[in-house]
Order: C-alpha cells, then sequence, then structure tokens
C-alpha cells in the first residue's frame, strides 16, 4: 500500500462525506476523540488495500483531506486510532475498516467473521480485549458518489386528503405475476406499470416503504439461514440499500420516487435513527463505534455498556451536536436529492430522549425534534412519529409537537376489540371514530395527527387477525416467544384456513367491517399492503426475519371482491369530505342550529350516561357535519351506524334531506339507493348514510 500517486492536502469541513471536486475527492470525517484517521482506498473489486492516507488537517472535530485523481465510483474506508479504552466509552481500533457515515453508495455485502469483532471473541471479559484481525475482506466499502441534481417535487397531498400505504421495498412485488421477473423486489419494480395500476384503482396517496437505509442481516439470523427482511439494523443513514437495486441504488431509487410522483403518489419512508446495527458491546465494529464510540452512542456504566432504549442493544446520542447533525443532513438529503416526501420514524421517543442519563426521559422540546420542526428544507416533509420505546415512560402517544403526525395504536385495539365484540367498547370505539381527541386535541394539532391504522408490518395482517387467537412464529427460531402475544384477534371459530362456508363468510364480513371503520374515521388512515388482497402470513405476527413467502404479499388467488370493496371505501372518504376533517368535533352548535356530531342509538334518540355505561351497548349511531369550528356552512351530512349485535332496526335522523344507503358491509356489491321506509342494521355491520348521493 502506498500513497506516493495521490496529491494529497488539508481539504474543507463544511460537507462531510467524500465530496468529488473539480481535481479529485474532498474527504471529510467527524471524530472527536480520534488521534488519527486514515483513508483507506481500494480496487474497482473491493479486494485490495491499495492505498492508506493519513488525513492530514484536522479543523475542530472534523478530519479533512482532499485527494487528488481520486474520482467517482472509487472505493473507500477509514481506519481510526484512538484509545482502546471500553471502561471509558472508547474503542478505537485501527485493524477495523469503517463505514463513512455519510456514504450516499456502498459496494459489497458484509460477511460475518469474527474479524469483525473489535474484542477477542471468546476472550474473557471479551469486549475488554482488542482484536488486531483485519476486517476490511469482510465489510462492504463506500464509493465516492458525484452530486445530485435536486429531486423532483412530489404533489403534496394535505393529509386530509391522504390514504397511506404501508408496503416493504422487496415484498410487495416479489410474486406479483405481471411485473417482469427481474424487476420484482426491486426499487424499479415497486413503481412498474402493473403496481402503479393497482395502486391508482386501490385509491392510495402515498406508499410509506419500510427501511430501504442501507443495513445489515444480523448474525444469529444468518447463522439460522434467516435474514433481516424488515431492515430496522441500519448501517447508512445516506445510502439506499443495494439489495433493491438492479444497478445503481441511487440512480434507481430516484427514478422510482419520481415514477410515483408523475402518479401523484406520495413516498414516505421508515427511517431509524435511533440506533444502529451495530449492536451491544459484543456487537460488530463497522462504523461508528471504531470511529467516536463515545460520542455516537449513548453510554453507562462508565461508558463500557450501552444504553438500550431500543431493544437493538444500542441508542444513538442525539444530544451530541454531531449525531444531530447527521441525521439532520441525512433527512434533507432524501428530501432534497432523492425526493421523498415524509418520513415515519421508528421508535420515535428516542428522538426526544437527552443526556446520557439511563433515566433520560421523553421532551418534546428535545434539541433534534426542535431541529427537524423549524428546518425549511423539511417544511413540506410529512413527519410521522412511532410515539413509543421500550425506555422508561417509553409510551408517549400525543405527546409530539406539532407538525408531526404519529401512529395510534388506541385506534388499533380499540376497532379489533369493539368489532370481537369486547364488552364495554362504545365509548372507546366513539373517540376512535373522531380521531382520539383525547390523545391529540391540544396545542392546536389537527384532527389528522391521528394515523389510524387496522394492521402493520408489526402484528397480524388482516386475514390473519380474523383467523388466528394465537400467534405462530417458530419459523423464526425463537421457539414462539418474539412477537406480541395479545393482538384482540379472533378465529370466529376455527383456527387457522377452513372450507367452513359461515366461518369463512363471518371472517370477511368482519374485515370489511374493520375496514369501513378506517376509513370512516377522522384521522388519517393507513392501509397495510396485501390487506386489500386478503394476504396472510400463516399466523406469524412477527415476520421480521421472514425475506420468504411467508413475509412477501401473495398475489395468486388475491381477494379481488375485497379489494374492490376496499377502492369503494376510499373512494366514499373522497367523496365525502365530512369524513376527513382537520378540525375536531365536539358536538358544537353550527351557525344553521344543527350540531357538528350527534350519537344516536338505535332507536334515533341520543344515548344516555346510562347506555354508554351500559357493557351491551353494541349499536351506535353517529351522525356527522362540518365542524362548527370550520365555519363551513356546507349542510352534507352523513349518518354512519355500527352494529355488533344482532339484526336491529335503526330510525335515521329526521332531518329536512332525504337519507341514501351508500354502504352496507353486508352487501359489498350495494348499488346506493334513495331510503323510502324502515331499515334494519343487520347483525355485524356498517351502514352509512348520506343526505346527498
Amino acid at each position: 500500500m502506498t500513497q506516493s500517486q495521490y496529491d494529497t492536502r488539508a481539504g474543507t469541513p463544511f460537507a462531510l462525506g467524500a465530496t468529488p471536486t473539480g481535481q479529485g475527492t474532498n474527504f471529510a470525517l467527524f471524530s472527536a476523540h480520534a488521534t488519527q484517521v486514515d483513508l483507506c482506498l481500494f480496487s474497482p473489486d473491493g479486494k485490495r488495500e491499495q492505498a492508506r492516507i493519513p488525513m492530514p488537517d484536522r479543523q475542530g472535530d472534523i478530519w479533512t483531506a482532499q485527494v487528488d485523481g481520486v474520482t467517482a465510483g472509487t472505493l473507500y474506508g477509514y481506519r481510526a486510532h484512538g484509545p482502546y479504552a471500553p471502561e471509558q466509552g472508547h474503542r478505537f481500533n485501527p485493524n477495523k475498516l469503517l463505514l463513512d457515515p455519510y456514504a450516499r453508495q456502498v459496494s459489497g455485502t458484509l460477511r460475518w467473521s469474527d474479524a469483525l469483532m473489535g474484542y477477542k471473541v471468546g476472550a474473557n471479559r471479551a469486549d475488554l480485549s482488542m482484536d488486531t484481525q483485519d476486517s476490511a475482506p469482510f465489510i462492504p466499502k463506500c464509493v465516492v458518489t458525484a452530486p445530485l441534481e435536486p429531486a423532483t417535487r412530489g404533489p403534496n397531498h394535505p393529509y386530509t386528503d391522504s390514504v397511506i400505504y404501508e408496503a416493504h421495498a422487496k415484498g410487495l412485488t416479489m410474486q406479483h405475476p405481471d411485473i417482469p421477473a427481474g424487476l420484482r423486489g426491486t426499487y424499479l419494480g415497486l413503481c412498474a406499470q402493473p403496481m402503479l395500476d393497482h395502486l391508482i384503482t386501490l385509491g392510495v396517496t402515498a406508499i410509506e416503504l419500510l427501511p430501504v437505509h442501507s443495513f445489515i442481516d444480523d448474525r444469529f439470523l444468518v447463522s439460522r439461514g434467516l435474514r433481516n427482511y424488515w431492515g430496522y439494523q441500519t448501517l447508512g443513514f445516506f445510502a439506499p440499500d443495494m439489495r433493491y437495486a438492479s444497478a445503481n441504488a441511487l440512480a434507481e431509487f430516484r427514478q422510482m420516487v419520481q415514477t410515483f410522483h408523475t402518479a401523484g403518489i406520495e413516498v414516505i419512508l421508515d427511517v431509524v435513527y435511533n440506533h444502529t446495527g451495530e449492536g451491544d458491546e459484543l456487537g460488530p465494529t463497522l462504523a461508528y463505534r471504531g470511529l467516536d464510540n463515545a460520542s455516537y452512542y449513548r453510554l453507562r456504566d462508565g461508558g463500557r455498556y450501552y444504553i438500550n432504549d431500543t431493544g437493538t442493544g444500542n441508542t444513538l446520542n442525539l444530544s451530541n451536536p454531531m449525531v444531530l447533525r447527521m441525521v439532520m443532513d441525512s433527512l434533507r438529503f432524501w428530501v432534497r436529492d432523492m425526493g421523498v416526501d415524509g418520513f415515519r420514524f421508528d421508535l420515535g421517543t428516542v428522538l426526544g430522549r437527552e443526556g446520557q442519563g439511563f433515566d433520560a426521559g421523553f421532551d418534546p422540546g428535545a434539541g433534534l425534534l426542535d431541529a427537524i420542526r423549524q428546518d425549511p428544507k423539511l417544511a413540506r416533509a410529512k413527519l410521522i412519529a412511532e410515539p413509543w420505546d421500550i425506555g422508561p415512560g417509553g409510551y408517549q402517544l400525543g405527546k409530539f409537537p406539532h407538525p408531526f403526525a404519529e401512529w395510534n395504536d388506541k385506534f388499533r385495539d380499540g376497532t379489533r376489540r369493539f368489532w370481537r365484540g369486547d364488552a364495554g367498547m362504545a365509548p372507546d370505539f366513539a373517540a376512535r371514530l373522531l380521531g382520539s381527541a383525547g390523545q391529540f386535541d391540544h396545542h392546536n394539532r389537527p384532527a389528522t395527527t391521528s394515523i389510524n391504522f387496522l394492521t402493520a408490518h408489526d402484528g397480524f395482517t388482516l386475514a390473519d387477525l380474523v383467523q388466528f387467537t394465537v400467534k405462530r412464529n417458530l419459523a423464526n427460531g425463537e421457539d414462539n416467544r418474539d412477537g406480541h402475544g395479545d393482538n384482540h384477534s379472533d378465529n370466529l371459530g376455527v383456527e387457522g384456513p377452513t372450507d367452513d362456508p359461515a366461518i369463512t363468510a363471518a371472517r370477511a364480513l368482519r374485515k370489511r367491517n374493520m375496514l369501513a371503520t378506517l376509513m370512516l374515521a377522522q384521522g388519517t388512515p393507513m392501509l397495510l399492503a396485501g390487506d386489500e388482497l386478503g394476504n396472510g402470513q400463516d399466523g406469524n405476527n412477527n415476520a421480521y426475519a421472514q425475506d420468504n413467502a411467508t413475509g412477501w404479499v401473495t398475489w395468486d388467488g388475491a381477494d379481488a371482491g375485497l379489494t374492490a370493496f376496499t377502492a369503494g371505501l376510499i373512494a366514499l372518504r373522497r367523496a365525502h369530505p365530512v369524513l376527513r376533517q382537520s378540525r375536531f368535533l365536539h358536538a358544537a352548535t353550527r351557525a344553521d342550529g344543527l350540531r357538528d356530531i350527534i350519537w344516536r342509538r338505535a332507536d334515533g334518540t341520543e344515548p344516555s350516561a346510562a347506555d354508554w355505561h351500559d357493557a351491551g351497548f353494541r349499536c351506535l349511531g353517529l351522525e356527522l357535519r362540518y365542524a362548527a369550528a370550520s365555519q363551513n356552512p356546507s349542510p352534507d351530512a352523513v349518518f354512519a351506524a355500527f352494529n355488533t349485535g344482532p339484526d336491529q332496526p335503526i330510525n335515521l335522523p329526521d332531518t329536512a334531506a332525504a337519507w341514501h344507503l351508500i354502504l352496507d358491509t353486508t352487501r359489498p356489491d350495494l348499488v346506493p339507493y334513495l331510503v323510502t321506509g324502515p331499515i334494519t342494521a343487520p347483525a355485524h355491520s356498517v351502514l352509512v348514510f348520506a343526505n346527498h348521493p
């Protein structure tokens, strides 16, 4: 190895990462505690380290080198020197090649070896030892990448018009028969015409992708012949993962986004800024740990161990300004350069934890949350938090500041329990229908803050929710200990698949009722990809390691009737804006003397306090108009009846306008008609009436 053929001098610290210039490439890297950082250049196949160049300049905590002759496409990595003192939080080991946190592309795949560990595997008090094996043969290499032109701007749908479709970048298309085999499971497969046709016909406005940031497969999964299918083990926050690309991940991802935008569909990314794939003190040294462990991670017990609010072994130290900057630079990159329209923040409460203490609590005014909220480049981005983690006080539903929206698990659980027939659920169900105001109606947050969902990647699919009462995760290799045990599911008489026509019909109706609830509720609906097809996972409610037919969406034998019904629900929601308001509804009196909501019993009267506390209150009516506070004088109204009991005659509200029946979940092919006589809510049904067709 030599550096003689490279003219190297001090670089500039302003843009972190590798930035091609007219003469070569400027390299800039953060490390507060390193004593020396070496830039390593590799052969085009990544197998030979051709040069090792000590970075010649340090400005503050940023190391720089301008290396002439290095052009876009060059493979590189770093080695960092400094104290190997785990009990003080330092784990520098120059024998380990390290990835650039700002790399836009990586080449090659991680191959598990003990050489990836900074310590001697099997040694006494192993993590305090220091391993001298070279890890370069086993780790991917970073790629010098030319700057990108700003990406196209998306359709910018307001939340009131939004229907989000959560999908896996690979699993959605791997079994799609109409997508060319070479494109299945890729970014370009996602935006292939058959997939666009399905999404447009369905009526969704945004596709939310599980993590596509460069990630690793955990060693324990690889040893079992499994993979980290979901992708929640990020290694690079700027690089789209190559496993979903045919050749050039950057170019193909940008093409995918532009194609979705042309079709009027936004792209939202599930992002994992709470931890990295390096795990705890017994994990590999791949990037952050070796570059500056004490800066990048929240540590405890003097620095040897990691705070684990994420359940993955480590937690990023977002109170460090340079770690915070990395996250902000990453967010801006994906919006400006890659064109994405928003983010769903995994374990979002971690983003609001500051300080090194184990009991650091959630702070809605934490530095990173404030930085995101004030950034003009992110002003148009949709920001969605998963408002919980496993740390102290980790459940924070409703506590995020505007403009964050939040996944609402209370909607998920309340809707499941109501339709399962659990006693006394009417008050909770009513709250969910109105956007969960008890959680979100404060600090002028809109009703669309509540991201309502029945199912998500984590848990049962909708099909499994009506087939299984017990999870079946044995294929994950953890003796069925993983995954949630309480799913509020119901097999309706038989565990698993059945040919019994009565049970099959009851299951189909239950799915329609829950989907109708999702699309009729105030808030922003999110649909799990495949639920509209009847896709199941054989009872696996934690398919994080199932990169196979279990985790992939099944298209053959799809339930065309359910797909059409779901599309009809989305169209119904779109056609009736009273179902998707931005203001919360509190039974306030409008200028025309009518209240914006009126709850009804089946006989048409308003429920008393005793009714609301009656465990057997199972037929709930909701008369809905524009919010009084909106000053919208439109007389448009919708009346919905939700019946979890037997057949029930109902009295429609007495209004000047006639009522049209526009939805009956027991008759999915219903043609709307004017109601002229008595009407009955069938057992286990949702009926919707409108005062205009």
